[in-house]
């Protein structure tokens, strides 16, 4: 589990804190959201803050006044309040994109979190079946491509499309045919099904129906995903940019155009949505927790500063605060 310090403290303390307070809630009064470990970072930590529900007084962890909003109600009692409801405990739990999306849409969680759009996790799925899903973009990510840190000192510090592909496909099995020393190639891939997984095959391979012969082991998150690759001498995997470091460097792409981009470009050509789905329209229990997080301060505080991902524009903003129902 990843998390970033926020403000002088760690959000391990927040989390801490939340589940604490878990046995005070009543099942009825939570709302619980499941999937994508990429999405997990901003979900876990909305539901922290939340949790805590620190009060206006708190310039560390809320100071609504420093985001243009008139209150002196403590954090999760002010974006419950919005729709008139008493606060309520968040629950997020961990899994997959698929997974977060089968919960939801049978009923079992609020909110179901995938780094991948419904229409891509569920490709045999047409329009009708689709449609009672609700999207909600939270944020954007870009796809890195990481290498043991062994493999980057030694060279490796950009491989074509074309070259991935064939590692990916098995095609190039050595270090050594990519610029890079005389050392089997290791390929961690992520579970069939995870978003970052149907974002992986869109990218590179241009569809879902494809499967990479060149994997050599699939993990079910992306933090396994880092720590393998921390833990070897030879891999490769395509976490999301939150999940790299000096420890698994993110390697640089040169794709189709013949550009040489880093992950941190703007027209890095891994990018991708993160979204948390609703079923059967948002409740508004559903909305106030999603209205925080693509709030000016969830988008600050969540994202911007707690995550390597890129907040939302205010346009963006804009229209995904349109789909929510309608405050009191």
């Amino acid at each position: 589990m990843q998390f970033k310090r926020i403000a002088g403290f760690s959000a391990v303390f927040l989390l801490i804190i939340s589940l604490l307070t878990l046995g005070a809630f009543a099942k009825e009064g939570v709302l619980r959201a499941n999937g994508s470990s990429t999405v997990y970072p901003i979900a876990s930590t909305a539901a922290a803050y939340w949790n805590a529900n620190p009060p206006a007084a708190d310039t560390e962890y809320w100071g609504p006044e420093n985001y243009g909003i008139d209150t002196d109600e403590s954090l999760a009692d002010y974006w419950a309040g919005l729709y008139g409801l008493d606060t309520f405990n968040v629950v997020v739990g961990l899994s997959h994109s698929g997974v977060g999306l089968t919960k939801v849409e049978n009923g079992q969680v609020d909110i179901g979190n995938s780094s991948a759009a419904v229409e891509y996790e569920f490709p045999d799925r047409d329009e009708e079946e689709l449609s009672g899903f609700t999207d909600h973009v939270v944020a954007k990510d870009h796809q890195a491509f990481s290498v043991s840190k062994e493999i980057y000192d030694a060279g490796v510090e950009f491989l074509t499309k074309d070259e991935l592909v064939a590692i990916f496909h098995g095609e190039i099995t050595n270090w050594k045919q990519v610029r890079g020393p005389d050392r089997e190639i290791q390929v961690v891939g992520r579970a069939v099904g995870s978003g970052t997984e149907t974002m992986f095959r869109i990218n590179v391979f241009g569809t879902t129906d494809v499967d990479p012969a060149g994997v050599d082991i699939r993990k079910g998150q992306n933090q396994m995903v880092k720590q393998t690759i921390i833990q070897s001498d030879n891999a490769i995997g395509y976490p999301g940019v939150d999940f790299v470091s000096s420890e698994n460097p993110a390697i640089d792409v040169v794709w189709d155009d013949g550009n040489r981009y880093s992950v941190e470009d703007a027209g890095w050509p891994l990018g991708r949505e993160l979204h948390m789905y609703t079923y059967q329209g948002t409740s508004e229990k559903e909305a106030a927790f999603l209205r925080l997080i693509l709030s000016d301060f969830g988008q600050k505080v969540f994202v911007e500063e707690s995550t390597d991902y890129y907040p939302l524009s205010e346009a963006e903003q804009e229209e995904q605060l349109a789909i929510l129902p309608e405050t009191k």
